[in-house]
């Protein structure tokens, strides 16, 4: 047996060993710290996002087309109304625009905030939690380094940068619950990934789709009947809020975008079967379909889970309104959760295998995505942070606030695209010169009917709007003017105040009691 010194030694001269500490405290600091990680990203993300939509609120960037309007609905669910937004037509109710109920969510928080900041933050905040579930697989699969990476891709790509860069928008609510439902699909937790997907119906409407794409995958690689279960409902509640919900909201009975899904040919069958053809001409399709996987290197398109992106894909292309088919404004941001999602579970295979080239595979892969998002930041609204002219407030905004100032709360306001969001959380705002006319949008070379307003607020300076074209909306420039004229001239409007470019005029009338 040996004496205790030789029992401490060990036979062989060994060196004694040491009791085992007690870890518990060092183990349940470890467990906390990954969450850190993308805990710790969605934070930094947000203070982005809610850094570059803010200042563009507050240097007149943003715009009644769309901030405005979203922020008349949430303000009509604040007070207990039906979403209804002067912005999109006389007594429009917004649902029979687009079909997003969820907006109503916001309605406590604004009551509390009313401010369209309330609006950026909430979109600020759901971009930024997406990032949690897609690197928190990422570590899962991958790795700690994998995951910043996967963070750093997602947090800075092109589709979320353009919609941080427009306004607000419903779809920002989709982004997340897509991010969990699709971490549930690649951990195989088939009835979770359903439960995450199934509210996208109370989003938009074409989301359905992407509810059945989910259904699709799940009755492919899980319970058959689960996922056939979600696909019909999937299908069938976009049926519903297309051909039924949205018509009887809308004041013209029908669906308002009806014009963007007409067929592209003559026959039906002459438009199916040249719908591939369709979808990348012309080469600006191409182009936006390349640029939606070029942020995970093109690597995603080798996992079945890219596949949830062809409703959205798809219906993009083959609509006829040309603001679909490019990369500007928040139509990919759905997107960008797929495509991350897609690359961990690609890459996951080459991980799992562990040999020294599927290592060597995996980091190049990773790479070369951290380089191409670096790539392509310069070119999209993210890199607004970094601009001088984004932390400079110039005169023309100076004028705009100090004119603004004088319009009283509770009146109602014609005021051009770029003015509507100053002025929505205290007055009844719609466009000037009037659009839509009789609800119809896009119609923009017939009459226009004069305004109404108490108050009309009048810019006739070309906004900054880096990184989207310099202009006028809806109306050119000299058709702008023109009303601006008529309105002095013979609608019986007199000019308060001007600077800068902007012109403040006020009715001569007597209000009536509709205004």
């Amino acid at each position: 047996m040996g004496t205790i010194a030789d029992q401490r030694v060990g036979r062989r001269g060994r060196p004694p060993i040491t009791p085992v500490p007690n870890t518990s405290r060092i183990l349940r600091v470890r467990i906390g710290r990954p969450a850190l990680l993308w805990w710790g990203w969605a934070a930094a993300l947000f203070l982005l996002y809610a850094t570059v939509s803010g200042r563009r609120q507050a240097l007149v960037r943003t715009t009644g087309y769309d901030l405005g309007i979203f922020e008349q609905a949430v303000r009509s669910y604040a007070h207990l109304h039906a979403p209804v937004s002067p912005l999109r037509g006389d007594g429009f109710n917004l649902l029979g625009d687009h079909f997003h109920p969820v907006l109503a969510v916001l309605a406590p928080l604004y009551r509390l905030f009313p401010s369209p900041y309330t609006l950026l933050l909430a979109q600020a905040a759901l971009l930024a939690l997406a990032v949690v579930p897609l690197a928190r697989q990422a570590a899962r699969v991958l790795g700690r380094r994998a995951a910043h990476v996967v963070a750093f891709g997602y947090g800075l790509s092109w589709g979320i940068a353009s919609a941080v860069g427009f306004d607000f928008h419903e779809v920002c609510f989709a982004v997340p619950l897509v991010s969990w439902a699709l971490e549930a699909l690649a951990r195989r937790c088939w009835r979770r990934a359903i439960a995450w997907a199934v509210p996208l119906l109370l989003v938009k409407e074409d989301l359905g789709l992407t509810l059945a794409a989910i259904g699709a995958y799940v009755a492919w690689r899980g319970p058959r009947r689960l996922g056939i279960a979600a696909a019909v409902t999937g299908l069938v509640g976009s049926a519903l809020e297309f051909k039924v919900l949205m018509p009887f909201f809308n004041p013209a009975g029908a669906y308002a975008h009806a014009a963007n899904l007409a067929p592209a040919h003559h026959s039906l069958l002459t438009t199916l079967a040249l719908a591939p053809l369709d979808a990348v001409r012309p080469e600006v399709k191409a182009t936006t379909l390349v640029l939606v996987f070029a942020p995970a290197a093109l690597i995603a398109l080798r996992s079945p889970l890219a596949l949830i992106a062809l409703p959205t894909l798809g219906w993009r292309m083959l609509s006829t309104n040309v603001f679909h088919w490019g990369t500007a404004f928040h139509y990919t941001a759905v997107l960008m959760p797929v495509v991350f999602a897609a690359l961990t579970d690609a890459l996951r295979p080459y991980a799992a295998d562990g040999g020294p080239l599927t290592r060597r595979h995996v980091r190049a892969s990773l790479m070369t995505v951290a380089a191409v998002t670096l790539a392509l930041i310069p070119s999209f609204p993210l890199a607004q942070i970094v601009h001088r002219s984004t932390w400079r407030t110039s005169p023309h905004v100076t004028a705009v606030r100090e004119l603004l100032r004088r319009i009283p709360d509770g009146v109602t306001v014609a005021a051009s695209n770029r003015l509507v969001p100053q002025l929505t959380s205290r007055t009844t705002v719609v466009l000037f010169p009037t659009f839509p006319v009789h609800w119809k949008l896009y119609e923009t070379d017939g009459p226009i009917p004069r305004p109404t307003t108490q108050w009309i607020a009048y810019d006739r300076v070309p906004p900054e709007s880096w990184p989207y074209p310099r202009g006028t909306w809806p109306y050119p420039a000299p058709r702008q003017d023109q009303e601006y004229a008529l309105a002095l001239a013979k609608y019986g409007y007199v000019r308060v105040a001007e600077a800068d470019g902007i012109s403040l005029l006020r009715s001569a009338e007597r209000p009536s009691r509709t205004h």
